[in-house]
Formats: structure tokens, C-alpha cells, sequence
């Protein structure tokens, strides 16, 4: 199960949970707390919003100026921003001829159950190259001109490597400690889905099975959250985080 909080609520649970003494772990890639019970098994986790920062005492919660970046890639289809604070700033668009139309399947996936390229082949493989080149270039002004706390991305295993190995470098390794993979499935990157992730990654997440509700509905109420402050979310998968490792 999902709640999604707004930060002030956000807050007051964050110190609902100092206050109960939990033992707790921070899990920086996936920016949330565990919650234990005294034996040592997991119980609750607690996602924090993309804003926030989880120092050692949070007894108030001062937070500072995040400037992140999100990156959105599927098959031929790309979204980007640059954000300061939740506000986007500057944004990118970008779409590639990747995909075989009768098959409905991305070249590279076609390359490695088929082999041979033939010319469209080499056509979409281009567009490919270029397409990432152009992620990369966009990437490196974004890293050139702001400092960048945080990256938040979607993407899948398979077109990771094109990123990564582009001719033009990302401005960041792939095991970048400000990298945060988005735990939401995301439709195809536009503006709009871009915009929308955006809002997902602000708001605070508790997440738990049916069998710890009791233990979530008790820490909702002394945080003094009320049901209107909940959001309800039921289409949320573990996608973003299991994609690429």
C-alpha cells in the first residue's frame, strides 16, 4: 500500500518517526528510511520528498536549496529538466526514429534476437547515436552551468549502456551517489509526463503491506495527518528502481 504526503506532512511523520526512537536505515539511492521492528525485520518504508535532505538529528527540519535534474528515456522518446526547488526551470524534448513500426520493437532490441542491419537498420541506429548524443549534450549544460544535488532517472537496462557510452560523456558515472532512480511507472516522456513525475518525486511516500496498516495509521495520526492530506496511489510499481542495476 502507498500514501502519498505533502512536505508539511512529510515533515510531521519524518518527526513522528525520530520521536518513536525506530531503528531506522537511510537508503540514499532510493532516498527513504527503513523501518525495523525490534527484531530487526523491515516493517514500514518512508520515500522523502526529491527536496528534502536526511541529515543524522532532524529534529527540525531545515531544508536546503536542491537543484535536481530529471531524466526521463525510453525507446526513442526523452524528457529533461532542469529544477531548482521543485520549479522547472528549463526543459527538453527530444524524440528518435528508434523503433521498427511493424514490429512495434527499439532497433537494439531488434539487433540482438536478428543480428544483420540492413539499411533502415543503419538508419535507426544513427538516430539512436544521435539521439543520446544529444541527451548528453543537454546533460553536460545543465552540470556546466548549475550545481546539481540530485539525479532522478528512468530507464530501462537496455538502453543504459547507450547512455553511458555515448560519444558525448554524461556528466555524471553510473554509480553517482546523487542518482535517484524514480519509483513510478512513466509513460511516454513529454512535457506533461515530465511535469508529472516532477509532482510524484515533491510529495513524501509511506509504503507497507496490509499486515503493518495498523502500525501506519497510528503514526499518520500522532503526526496529526488527516485523510483529506493522503493521497491514495494505486499505480505505482517498483519499476524505476529495478530497471537498471
Amino acid at each position: 500500500m502507498n500514501r502519498l504526503l505533502p512536505q508539511e506532512s512529510t515533515a510531521a511523520l519524518l518527526r513522528t518517526i525520530q520521536n518513536f526512537a525506530f531503528r531506522t536505515e537511510y537508503e540514499p539511492e532510493k532516498h527513504r528510511l527503513i523501518l525495523y521492528d525490534e527484531a530487526g525485520n523491515e516493517q514500514l518504508y518512508f520515500r522523502l520528498p526529491i527536496t528534502f535532505t536526511y541529515p543524522a538529528n532532524c529534529s527540525a527540519i531545515d531544508q536546503e536549496n536542491i537543484n535536481y535534474v530529471i531524466l526521463l528515456i525510453q525507446s526513442g522518446n526523452c524528457a529533461i529538466g532542469y529544477f531548482e526547488n521543485g520549479v522547472n526551470l528549463d526543459h527538453k524534448v527530444f524524440r528518435s526514429y528508434m523503433v521498427r513500426k511493424k514490429q512495434g520493437k527499439s532497433q537494439i532490441k531488434y539487433l540482438k534476437t536478428k543480428g544483420k542491419s540492413r539499411a533502415g537498420s543503419r538508419v535507426r541506429l544513427g538516430e539512436t547515436v544521435e539521439f543520446f548524443e544529444n541527451i548528453n549534450e543537454r546533460l553536460q549544460s545543465y552540470f556546466g552551468e548549475h550545481k546539481i544535488n540530485r539525479i532522478a532517472i528512468s530507464c530501462s537496462k537496455t538502453l543504459i549502456p547507450y547512455l553511458y557510452n555515448s560519444k558525448v560523456a554524461t556528466p555524471f558515472t553510473k554509480n553517482d551517489p546523487r542518482l535517484f532512480k524514480i519509483p513510478k511507472h512513466i509513460h511516454t516522456p513529454i512535457y506533461e509526463v515530465l511535469l508529472d513525475a516532477n509532482r510524484f518525486l515533491l510529495r513524501g511516500e509511506l509504503i507497507y503491506d496490509e499486515k503493518q496498516q495498523e502500525l501506519a495509521e497510528s503514526l499518520l495520526a500522532v503526526a496529526e495527518i488527516t485523510a483529506s492530506e493522503i493521497d491514495n496511489q494505486e499505480d505505482l510499481t517498483d519499476e524505476g528502481y529495478d530497471s537498471w542495476e
